[in-house]
């Protein structure tokens, strides 16, 4: 995947191969037992690769959205689940450096991510929305410098797992449902109490059961933009874009375990085409065009970021919406079709060939937001807003 050019990307594509060669000897047993893939995370750690978008004078690498990007696609070749994991603490990450670095608090706490790696997870959903994550039931409550929060979170990816979390709340008791303030707790500053078993088809490593939280902290731990700002800022297109790199990783994985059958099958025929060829060159099509749709939302990013009226656009929020309705779809497509080329032995477990976790993993993808749910979004926005189709827009 092309990204802008940085002195530190090469560095950071070697520290994420060398994780990747540790969850995907682990990314089975991960998605067997849906167990966190604790070997991936814990060299992700010792890559020191979850302080990663950290700025460099805070003691990260400063890595750039597009930087990101690459190593969730790395590490999406080797394991879905540990991706997914990275990904989202990185969506994290993003609303800590775009809307955090103006706090001392939140500053120091950058800081604390790269020195000690810590691990961040998010609590946007709730029971009663749905996955509405720019609604919410409960409020947070500030008495003197202390701010408490009760949220029944209907999913916590890997919440147990987790050093701190980021959660969305209402600003407080009278707010509506959409004034909105998302709040850092650290693990020794919330309990949890498991309420949902994360028992799933796919993407079983992320463990992303549901809790009753409840936390007390600093009131100076609540980001000092309103959680409007940051959905529309920043969490949407790192979601989007990290996500969407996840999936490529995936589909890529898949599309190399049907060209690596294709090819057995040629060496043992050289005299005719093998009958998978003309699938694997169609899948090859499909595969780069959802690289060509994230390299070209990065590129959209680079020119938005830094300009808030820009970010905040319906054209913006259009093509980051597209992006991740493109990408979760076409994926599926192209891992279906390496399933027809590899047919038996990818069918199988257990196999070089086997590609049922990857389908699997793939089919939470129009799920995580829903895609009916973004394109109803999408569908209101375009009722006032016209299409881009300039090739240079």
């Amino acid at each position: 995947m092309h990204s802008p050019a940085h002195a530190g990307t090469p560095a950071l594509c070697e520290r994420m191969r060398r994780v990747a060669k540790i969850a995907a000897v682990h990314a089975d047993d991960v998605d067997a037992r849906a167990r966190f893939p604790e070997e991936a995370v814990e060299a992700l750690r010792t890559e020191r690769l979850l302080g990663a978008q950290i700025p460099a004078e805070l003691g990260g690498d400063g890595a750039t959205i597009a930087e990101i990007a690459e190593l969730c696609a790395i590490l999406g070749q080797a394991c879905s689940a540990a991706a997914m994991v990275f990904a989202m603490h990185q969506i994290k990450a993003s609303s800590l450096v775009s809307h955090g670095e103006g706090a001392p608090w939140h500053r120091a706490f950058m800081a604390r991510v790269a020195g000690e790696q810590l691990l961040l997870a998010s609590a946007t959903t709730e029971g009663g929305i749905g996955g509405n994550l720019r609604n919410s039931i409960c409020a947070i409550e500030v008495a003197g410098d202390t701010c408490r929060l009760e949220k029944d979170a209907t999913v916590i990816s890997y919440g147990d797992m987790a050093d701190a979390i980021l959660i969305t709340s209402r600003a407080h008791a009278d707010a509506a449902a959409s004034d909105q303030v998302l709040t850092v707790f650290l693990k020794d500053q919330y309990t949890l109490e498991k309420t949902h078993v994360w028992d799933t088809l796919g993407m079983r490593g992320t463990c992303s059961d549901g809790f009753l939280f409840k936390g007390e902290a600093p009131a100076e731990q609540i980001l000092p933009r309103p959680f409007a700002e940051i959905a529309a800022q920043s969490m949407l297109a790192y979601s989007h874009i990290l996500w969407s790199a996840v999936w490529y990783g995936i589909a890529a994985d898949a599309f190399a375990r049907a060209q690596a059958f294709v090819r057995a099958a040629a060496r043992r025929s050289p005299d005719q085409t093998p009958p998978g060829a003309l699938r694997v060159a169609e899948a090859s099509s499909l595969l780069q065009g959802v690289k060509a749709s994230i390299v070209a939302a990065l590129e959209k990013y680079a020119v938005a970021q830094g300009d808030e009226d820009k970010l905040s656009a319906m054209s913006f929020s259009v093509a980051m919406n597209n992006l991740k309705i493109a990408s979760s779809q076409t994926v599926l497509t192209i891992i279906n079709h390496c399933m027809l080329i590899c047919g038996i032995l990818g069918y199988k477990n257990g196999t070089p060939f086997s590609l049922g976790r990857h389908l699997r993993d793939a089919h939470s993808a129009q799920l995580m937001i829903s895609n009916d749910r973004i394109l109803g979004n999408t569908s209101t926005m375009l009722l006032v807003h016209k299409q881009d189709t300039s090739l240079l827009g």
